[in-house]
């Protein structure tokens, strides 16, 4: 057999729209998984976030009652009825600590898609 010089061809514009598509389907996939992946990592950082903070709440919560007691016992002994806006200075000076901590907490990046956001941005970059 004789080949032709048809045989040699570059392919069609139908064939090229297809290896396109096929391309974008594939990128899409690849693009979908990475997220998957993220999100159960972010999902597992978020669950941690939660039970490390449930556990504080409770367990500080039990410490102060009972330092609060003891401490307005004592200070009653002293200074009186005075000791009471002095507990509740300590207390909201602590829990104005503790939300600038928990937002730093937040803002650490841990609960992003990183990998995923760039890959997404590096992407659009080449279409465009």
């Amino acid at each position: 057999m004789v080949a032709h010089d048809d045989d040699q061809r570059p392919p069609g514009l139908i064939a090229s729209l297809g290896l396109v598509t096929r391309n974008a389907i594939a990128l899409l996939l690849n693009r979908l998984e990475l997220a998957a992946l993220e999100l159960a990592e972010v999902r597992n950082h978020l669950l941690q976030l939660v039970v490390v903070f449930t556990l504080a709440v409770l367990l500080g919560g039990f410490a102060l009652i009972y330092a609060s007691i003891t401490i307005a016992y004592l200070g009653w002994l002293h200074i009186g009825w005075v000791i009471l806006p002095i507990i509740t200075g300590v207390f909201l000076l602590l829990a104005i600590v503790l939300i600038l901590y928990a937002r730093s907490m937040l803002r650490s990046g841990k609960l992003s898609l990183p990998a995923t956001m760039a890959e997404l941005k590096s992407d659009r970059d080449m279409l465009v």
